[in-house]
């Protein structure tokens, strides 16, 4: 009997002596895996989130007007950390106007620069990489003797000499001038990273195929030699940002009535000895927005890094 109950019985289900292998990632997707364990990204991801709220709605951390001044508060009330939304948590300036809600008005400029120049330098200077990479030869030649020309003029001096022709300045000025100087560092960048790219098979047999010269660099090419060029314009971001508040900060970048960190560090100098708050509020504030910027390409570096997998 036991036999043919043995027999006769189902044989059991053999369980997976492996687990199933996990799904194929791609660069992109083995960079957001390590991002999310990255505490440095987090946390410069909640301040840079933080920053642009604040330039989106600055309404909503201050009532105050940072243009209205009272020379009644002249140089008015030490920092003061009693409520969130109070108008004199760092006193007034010289003129009797909020410190504080020029802090949450000034990063709008501030972020507003920094971005847009980003964009502009990524656009025009991915371009000129692109071209240059990928056709070789003269256009490679000519292109990077413009590049060269352009790495000779030093970046904040050449901006202040572009701003010294304009008056009234406002900060798509201030963008402009910095993009057309800045735009050399992201094309080398990508010149670099499409000659390598170029290489691959995966392009060679798209060549083989027949797929146009526009396709093979915009479908091919483009979406994977772009890494670098993103790591480099994430820190870049800071040093735009940084550029910006030197140029209000030397009276050639955002002139009043314009809120700017640097126009304020700028008016706080001139009286650091009795009212040092006045130029460490927008000093550390400047400090720590370029700081989360630095932060996140770090980050986003050491995620597309395949070294360091």
């Amino acid at each position: 009997m036991p036999d043919t109950l043995t027999k006769d019985a189902p044989a059991p289900a053999v369980e997976a002596a492996t687990p199933a292998p996990d799904k194929a990632r791609s660069l992109w997707g083995h960079a957001w895996r390590d991002l999310r364990r990255n505490p440095y990204f987090i946390v410069s991801a909640l301040l840079i989130v933080l920053l642009l709220v604040i330039t989106a709605w600055p309404g909503l951390f201050t009532g105050a007007s940072p243009r209205r001044a009272d020379l009644a508060n002249h140089y008015l009330g030490e920092p003061n950390w009693g409520h969130f939304f109070q108008t004199d948590w760092f006193g007034y300036d010289k003129q009797g106007r909020s410190i504080y809600a020029r802090l949450i008005y000034g990063t709008r400029a501030s972020v507003l620069v920094g971005i847009s120049v980003t964009a502009l330098v990524v656009f025009f200077g991915g371009l000129v990489g692109l071209v240059a990479g990928y056709f070789g030869g003269w256009v490679d030649a000519v292109l990077s003797r413009v590049i060269d020309i352009f790495l000779g003029i030093p970046f904040l001096l050449g901006a202040m000499v572009v701003m010294q022709a304009f008056t009234d300045r406002k900060w798509w000025m201030v963008s402009l001038a910095l993009a057309f100087l800045g735009w050399t560092q992201i094309a080398r960048v990508m010149r670099g990273s499409v000659i390598t790219v170029k290489q691959a098979d995966y392009v060679q047999a798209a060549k083989a195929l027949g797929a146009s010269t526009p396709r093979i660099m915009l479908r091919h090419i483009l979406p994977n030699a772009l890494a670098p060029v993103i790591v480099v314009a994430t820190i870049a971001l800071g040093t735009y940002i940084t550029a910006e508040a030197t140029l209000s900060y030397l009276g050639l970048g955002l002139s009043d009535p314009a809120v700017s960190w640097g126009l304020d560090i700028s008016q706080g100098a001139d009286n650091l000895r009795n009212a040092p708050h006045t130029l460490m509020a927008p000093a550390v504030m400047l400090s720590i927005c370029v700081l989360a910027f630095i932060m996140l390409g770090e980050a986003v570096r050491n995620a597309l890094d395949p070294k360091l997998r």
